[in-house]
């Protein structure tokens, strides 16, 4: 019956959230409708663009795709109407899925997105091209694209949140809160931030369930979205080590041991293989072929990464580079989220001060078989602190060899007990090992952001981090947060709001 239960509430908080995701995706994209249509772009170079450098790569030189510029659409003002949306990074998007990598700086953009866009704009939505036009139908792509892969994400991050945090109640509300992030105006639009959450959460969750191939797939494919794509290297990395520790340490299996090694090895080199391939490309295209003295600086270099030079060089991205007295206007538009990026880290890290001081291998005294698997800490365990299911206490007192074992762990039952005061702690059924991994790819996000970014990119970059919004559900679903709760639902609505009224009008937003 508890099953049945239990079955049935993620079937309706499921469906509860995909209404959400939906109604938040329909309601960013009728503010942008709304503040297009009364207010006047800041800047109207939108609808400006050449034709492609390479004739090879423009669309009027594919006989299947009539030609963009031909007089002979039927719905101009709704293609010009698209068209004059595309602003700010969306015009490198749709650049490149219409033209190709032209310029050095477009190659700061991954390619994933503007692949899918012109995948799209060529098979599915191509018979709208003689009724909008061609950019226009890259640009519709676009959007097609980005909201339909919000609302997956917002799928998996329930799915995901529900398997570490073991409270539906809790996962519903954190999936919400995503939903309404900060960070939408940039989900509904052509930015890549919509594939880049599908993928990192949706392959987190595989990996947490075992599908480790899988996993390793999307992740890999999140690494060619975004840069930081890569750093889920850092969730395999920290597996592979606590299970490798268990092996070799706990189990005394070497040959075990040397396996895990060398599969977390070969997953986390099929992760960065996508961004080490796109920087390749970008040499071969600009560097290959010419003269010493005619090649760019990035070229010469022993390790010839174009991406951080570009960074670098055309926006200034660089270590304190930003700590300037004419960006604190910048700094206070970032602090709120890293406000709540910070105080999130610091609550984990309170509760459970010896799992984080020893990254997790205190655990080892907790299960002596299944330590280090991401399995053991997401499956059903019941309500208890430790993770202990029924059926493993039960052994624990029958076996005597186990003694010790059984000693610790109550040891480290009797720990946390002690840091769980509060009402929002009580509440608290994960076990604190499975959401260390999560903090600390926080913690280093935070750390890049406010020190070596543009610290106003900080709202969109760390909104797909699925602690911020654990942290703030407990905020909002605490009777003593109640007006801290307030205050995150007040934050996100004021930057719907300011989001979809600046960004689409071609004004500066974060």
């Amino acid at each position: 019956m508890a099953l049945k239960s239990s079955t049935m509430t993620t079937r309706h908080h499921t469906r509860l959230l995909l209404w959400f995701a939906f109604a938040s995706r329909l309601l960013v994209l009728t503010l942008i409708i709304l503040w297009r249509s009364i207010l006047s772009p800041y800047d109207t170079s939108a609808s400006i663009n050449p034709p492609c450098l390479s004739s090879s790569s423009s669309s009027s030189s594919n006989s299947s795709i009539p030609n963009p510029n031909s007089p002979r659409i039927l719905l101009p003002g709704l293609g010009s109407a698209i068209e004059n949306s595309i602003v700010w990074d969306s015009v490198y998007f749709i650049r490149i899925a219409e033209c190709g990598y032209e310029y050095e700086q477009s190659y700061a953009f991954f390619p994933l997105l503007p692949l899918c866009i012109f995948l799209i704009s060529r098979t599915i939505l191509a018979p709208m091209v003689p009724i909008i036009g061609y950019r226009a139908v890259l640009g519709l792509s676009g959007y097609v694209l980005n909201n339909i892969a919000f609302v997956f994400a917002a799928f998996y991050l329930y799915r995901l949140s529900l398997a570490v945090l073991k409270d539906p109640e809790v996962a519903l509300r954190a999936s919400i809160l995503f939903c309404f992030n900060p960070a939408s105006i940039f989900y509904s639009s052509i930015y890549s931030e919509s594939l880049y959450a599908l993928l990192s959460i949706g392959g987190l969750y595989y990996f947490m369930h075992g599908a480790d191939n899988y996993a390793t797939f999307l992740l890999a494919l999140s690494g060619s979205a975004r840069s930081n794509g890569v750093l889920s290297v850092g969730y395999i990395c920290f597996w592979a080590m606590h299970q490798a520790y268990g092996a070799y340490f706990i189990r005394k299996r070497a040959c075990s041991a040397l396996q895990v090694i060398v599969a977390g090895a070969l997953r986390s080199l099929c992760i960065i293989f996508l961004f080490l391939s796109f920087q390749a490309y970008g040499y071969l295209n600009i560097c290959m072929g010419l003269p010493p003295d005619e090649m760019r600086p990035w070229c010469k270099k022993r390790l010839p990464l174009l991406y951080s030079y570009i960074q670098s060089q055309y926006w200034g991205v660089g270590f304190l580079r930003y700590f300037q007295v004419k960006q604190l206007p910048n700094f206070l538009l970032a602090s709120p989220i890293l406000s709540l990026a910070l105080c999130s880290i610091i609550y984990y890290v309170k509760l459970w001060p010896e799992v984080f001081l020893s990254i997790g291998f205190r655990a080892a005294s907790v299960d002596k078989e299944s330590f280090g698997s991401p399995t053991f800490l997401v499956k059903d365990t019941g309500p208890t602190t430790s993770g202990l299911s029924e059926k493993e206490t039960s052994n624990l007192w029958q076996d005597d060899s186990t003694l010790r074992r059984r000693k610790q762990a109550i040891k480290v039952e009797r720990s946390v007990a002690l840091q769980s005061k509060s009402k929002a702690v009580d509440r608290l059924q994960c076990v604190p090992v499975a959401i260390l991994p999560f903090v600390l790819h926080l913690s280093f996000m935070v750390a890049t952001a406010f020190f070596a970014m543009h610290v106003q990119v900080s709202t969109r970059f760390l909104s797909a981090s699925p602690p911020l919004f654990w942290f703030a559900s407990h905020i909002v679903g605490s009777g003593s947060g109640k007006r801290w709760g307030h205050f995150i639902w007040a934050y996100c609505a004021a930057y719907i709001f300011l989001g979809s009224l600046l960004f689409s009008n071609f004004y500066p937003f974060t």
